[in-house]
């Protein structure tokens, strides 16, 4: 079975410098809140772009507690509305309203999947206080349109950037367009540690130190407690993974572009719709492609065929989020180009390690359908 995703081939590249880095942790005798985790946060928002980086235990908290930090500074209250895509993982969904703020789900844009700008206009109300965009798929929604939005109406902005890590618009990554972003480095991501792990980025030095104590129990000072916090540390481990990790990802990166051009070169289908990107002529060099998603009307037809000539898909998501039992009062929500996606989305095999003769031959699978 030619599988989805073999995350111990990919780690198995860095086996050496992994294992250095977990000894370098193991010997030093500090393993929450040290040198691996401040040199990681430096790291990585230098890649980013941003000023500041606060490690978490995961990619929800990161968005939970960004939106938290609002609340304690006043920027928020309960009840305040966030635009979110109603095409996203239930993730983005529970950080709102882990904090008591409303989720104003709005259809994506059908070519991209992500927040749709005109669809924001449309969702505004006296109400409305922050817009999440996710940058899904590994592709930045139209951050500067969404900016602009955000600036006419006095909005926060909350990049979920958990499948966009390096993913760029007009020279600015990921991370680096809103008042913040939440990443999350689940060992799938294109930048992923061996466990669970997040950060949040920003360029608010008042915000940072802020997260710094809410992640820590709400404390800046041991045994001291200014806020009612949470324990949500990345830990040194992680961190030190994370940093060997991060030295390959544009490495990484290139090679899943280079995946994604044989696919788009290669599927011809007409039964299968293959993902757009804003730059075609370049296949998208700002693309990092987290996921390469195609659509079918007849999709479990296709991944049943797939799967009989031993190649793996996923289907990200099979439920939205308004069809979830945890939300039942959304069920009647009328979003039907939402519906539409999660019942034709496909994800493909892609990963940097692909070789071209699995590719040769998802492709051929793809186009005998």
């Amino acid at each position: 079975m030619l599988p989805f995703l073999d995350l111990k081939a990919i780690n198995a590249q860095y086996r050496d410098e992994l294992l250095d880095a977990i000894t370098r942790v193991l010997d030093s005798g500090w393993y929450i809140q040290g040198a691996e985790l401040k040199a990681f946060e430096e790291e990585f928002s230098d890649y980013c772009g941003s000023k500041f980086c606060i490690g978490v235990a995961n990619g929800l908290d990161a968005l939970t507690l960004t939106l938290r930090a609002w609340k304690e500074q006043g920027k928020l209250k309960e009840g305040d509305e966030v635009i979110v895509p109603a095409n996203t993982y239930i993730a983005s969904i529970l950080a709102i309203t882990e904090n008591g703020l409303t989720p104003v789900l709005v259809e994506p844009s059908e070519t991209t999947y992500n927040l749709c700008p005109k669809n924001i206009e449309s969702a505004i109300t006296p109400k409305t206080r922050v817009i999440l965009p996710v940058h899904l798929y590994g592709q930045l929604a139209d951050m500067q349109a969404i900016i602009d939005i955000a600036e006419r109406h006095h909005l926060l902005v909350l990049e979920d950037a958990a499948q966009a890590h390096g993913a760029s618009r007009n020279g600015c990554k990921a991370g680096n367009w809103g008042d913040a972003a939440g990443f999350s480095f689940y060992p799938g991501k294109n930048l992923g540690a061996l466990g669970d792990a997040g950060a949040i980025t920003t360029d608010d030095e008042e915000l940072a130190n802020l997260l710094h104590a809410l992640r820590n129990y709400g404390s800046h000072e041991k045994y001291t407690f200014k806020y009612q916090g949470i324990n949500s540390r990345l830990d040194e481990l992680q961190a030190a993974i994370l940093r060997v990790k991060l030295h390959h990802l544009e490495k990484e990166i290139t090679a899943r572009r280079r995946v994604a051009k044989t696919y788009l070169s290669g599927i011809n289908n007409p039964k299968i719709q293959l993902p757009r990107v804003c730059n075609p002529l370049e296949l998208s060099s700002d693309h990092v492609w987290h996921l390469f998603v195609i659509r079918s009307t007849h999709r479990n037809d296709l991944q049943k065929h797939l799967w009989k000539n031993n190649i793996q898909t996923l289907v990200h998501y099979p439920i939205p989020a308004h069809k979830q039992q945890a939300y039942p009062h959304w069920e009647q929500n009328h979003l039907p180009l939402t519906d539409k996606i999660h019942q034709e989305v496909l994800s493909l095999p892609i990963s940097p390690i692909i070789e071209i003769n699995e590719l040769e031959k998802i492709i051929y699978h793809c186009n005998s359908f």
